[in-house]
């Protein structure tokens, strides 16, 4: 692996990431009769906020969340409800923190990092996801990609990121489950640090960018975040 330049802004994705989507499965498991319905939605909107980026449009995550279970719903044949989408929204505002998050961002945060996070849902009024989650308090800002109007993993929204922090793509490292995130914040200068949560694997192709870092768990993910940077203290 090359030799990195030192980051002292670590950027974390939400979704998933932070916040386990798995306990939306009884939800599909109400409405579907199978769980494992959440794995064809949330896969499918992430591929339309990614089709609306490209082809210069945007709705905000919560809308195009919304029309994606319709959608699902229809290629079921299953109606969905306004109240079905009002609870999805509901739901997906209370999602837990996964156990391994407080450990690693009290860990980078005793280690002199300023954290932040980046995602693709808009903001929200308090109390927030993160705050619910119990986690809010150990990132000194919020972005959101409502802030460009584009979904990660268009430039822009890592650039918004480092130019509000008055810092260089190379002072920042990008934490996501997803690789197509983190893909997009290395092309453009930032490093790269993959969580490999349940239904998320590395991805090994030429001309690919290889995360930086990869481990099973944020904790370990951040002793490798802490040994390859040396952020003032």
């Amino acid at each position: 692996m090359p030799e990195l330049k030192s980051a002292s802004i670590i950027v974390f994705d939400v979704n998933e990431t932070l916040i386990d989507i798995t306990t939306l499965e009884p939800f599909f498991e109400r409405l579907f009769g199978d769980s494992g319905v959440m794995r064809e939605w949330f896969p499918e909107l992430i591929l339309y906020s990614q089709t609306l980026t490209l082809s210069g449009l945007y709705t905000p995550f919560g809308n195009l969340a919304g029309g994606i279970l319709r959608m699902v719903g229809a290629n079921r044949g299953v109606a969905v409800k306004d109240d079905d989408i009002a609870e999805l929204k509901t739901l997906f505002g209370q999602m837990p923190a996964y156990g391994d998050v407080k450990p690693a961002l009290s860990k980078l945060r005793d280690a002199g990092f300023t954290l932040v996070t980046l995602t693709n849902s808009a903001r929200s009024p308090s109390p927030t996801p993160l705050e619910n989650a119990g986690v809010d308090a150990f990132f000194d800002h919020h972005f959101s990609v409502g802030e460009v109007g584009k979904f990660k993993p268009h430039p822009a929204t890592y650039e918004m990121v480092a130019s509000r922090m008055n810092v260089s793509m190379a002072e920042m490292c990008m934490v996501a489950c997803h690789l197509w995130d983190t893909i997009g914040a290395q092309a453009v200068g930032c490093q790269g640090a993959f969580i490999a949560r349940p239904h998320n694997s590395a991805l090994n192709v030429p001309q690919v960018p290889t995360p930086d870092f990869i481990a099973g768990n944020l904790a370990e993910l951040a002793d490798q975040i802490i040994g390859a940077n040396r952020p003032p203290l």
